[in-house]
């Protein structure tokens, strides 16, 4: 019989998801943790076959605190899908190492924008729907906005994550609804999904 572990995979998790969220991923090794638990390394291989599966049980709870974020209600006037954009930001700004854990970290291969989306969960197709609602657009229209309005905010993080730049609460609000309006102009002129040729202005 194998030995009952001190603690439970649940608890373990938030032990990581903690040391990882001060101190970033690389510090997310058998040793560390068995410090941060107060034990040996026993308890984290008892409850996980490896690492790896315990590096992935900690990005998915690392990515339902990123939706506790984007759950949040929106201030008065702020449109839905910006207070998603808004509270990203919020969470590169107060998490920075788990928005790193969760954006900035190399896959073994890259994947398509739609993969990346399925990664989000439900958050990329809440926001859809949003724009659907609140703008009258098509779904491949608010797909078309989503996705470039969401590159431009997870640009925006990544710098602030990485403290390459720092931006105030109302300066990112601003570059946000530019953003948002400029993507919006190109919908509504019909000429969002047309090709350039190269070259061709």
């Amino acid at each position: 019989m194998p030995p009952k572990a001190k603690y439970t995979r649940e608890e373990i998790v938030q032990i990581a998801l903690e040391l990882v969220a001060e101190k970033g991923i690389g510090a997310l090794n058998a040793r560390n943790l068995g410090a941060a638990l107060g034990t040996s390394t026993r308890p984290v291989f008892t409850a996980f076959k490896n690492m790896n599966e315990l590096t992935e049980e900690v990005k998915t709870a690392a990515m339902h605190r990123f939706d506790e974020y984007a759950k949040n209600d929106p201030e008065t006037g702020v449109p839905a899908f910006k207070n998603v954009g808004l509270q990203m930001i919020l969470f590169a700004t107060e998490q920075p190492k788990l928005f790193q854990l969760l954006y900035m970290t190399e896959n073994e291969q890259s994947v398509s924008f739609d993969n990346l989306l399925d990664r989000l969960g439900g958050t990329s197709q809440k926001c859809i729907d949003f724009i659907m609602r609140d703008y009258g657009l098509t779904l491949e229209e608010a797909k078309l906005l989503f996705r470039s309005v969401w590159m431009f905010t997870f640009g925006i993080g990544v710098l602030i994550a990485s403290k390459v730049c720092r931006y105030d609460e109302e300066e990112v609000s601003v570059m946000l609804s530019q953003q948002f309006r400029s993507v919006m102009g190109l919908i509504k002129s019909g000429k969002a999904f047309k090709i350039t040729p190269p070259g061709v202005g």
